[in-house]
C-alpha cells in the first residue's frame, strides 16, 4: 500500500484529513513525525482510575496446585500480586514516552477458574494524565509472574513422548484489556 503524496501529512501519519479533525490523532509524534512525549503541563489535576483485566490459561492440575498452595516455588498469587504492584509503579521506566505519575492506590484481584487464573488490576492517581498503561502493565506482569511460578508444571512432553523442554502447549496469556476508565475533576 503506497502513500498518496498529495494527502495531508496528518492523514499519512494516521490522524484525520487535517490536524484536529480526528480525535484519534497521534499525540506521540510531532509535525515532522518524530516521537515526542506529550506535554501535559497545562492540564488540570484530575482524580483518575483505570482497571485492566487478563487471564492465563493453565492445566487444571496447575490451577488446583495454585488454589491449594502446593506450588514448589511458593505462594503464586502473593508473588504475582507483588509483581503487579511493582510493574504499576515502574511503568514509566518500561514504556517510552509514558509519564511518571503519582500512584495513589493499586488493587489486585485474582479469580481462579477450572483452567485459568484471571487478574484484575485497578490503579488510581491524581494527576494530569491517565493510568491505563499502569493497569495494563500490572496485569501483564502479574500474569507473567504466575507463568514463571508454575512453568515447571506447565511443561509437557511432545507427541512422541520425549521430553519437550520449554514447550507450553496449554499455557497462554489472553484477553488483556482495559475494562474501565474514569476521571473526575477535583
Amino acid at each position: 500500500m503506497s502513500e498518496d503524496a498529495d494527502a495531508p501529512e496528518a492523514h499519512r501519519n494516521g490522524g484525520g484529513e487535517t490536524p484536529g479533525e480526528n480525535d484519534a490523532e497521534l499525540t506521540h509524534t510531532d509535525d515532522e513525525g518524530e516521537v515526542q512525549m506529550v506535554d501535559v503541563g497545562d492540564k488540570p489535576d484530575t482524580a483518575r482510575r483505570a482497571v485492566a483485566r487478563g487471564t492465563i490459561r493453565l492445566q487444571p492440575e496447575t490451577v488446583a496446585a495454585i488454589r491449594d498452595d502446593e506450588v514448589s516455588k511458593g505462594d503464586v498469587l502473593a508473588t504475582a500480586r507483588v509483581g503487579a504492584v511493582q510493574a504499576v509503579k515502574h511503568t514509566w521506566e518500561t514504556i517510552p514516552m509514558c509519564h511518571q505519575i503519582p500512584i495513589t492506590n493499586v488493587e489486585t484481584d485474582f479469580e481462579l477458574g477450572d483452567e485459568r487464573v484471571t487478574l484484575e488490576v485497578a490503579v488510581e492517581t491524581t494527576g494530569k494524565t491517565g493510568c491505563e498503561m499502569e493497569a495494563l502493565e500490572g496485569v501483564t506482569t502479574g500474569l507473567n509472574v504466575v507463568w514463571d511460578m508454575v512453568k515447571a508444571a506447565e511443561k509437557s512432553a511432545d507427541s512422541s513422548g520425549e521430553s519437550a523442554d520449554d514447550q507450553y502447549p496449554h499455557t497462554a496469556i489472553e484477553n488483556v484489556r482495559v475494562v474501565e476508565k474514569q476521571k473526575r475533576k477535583l
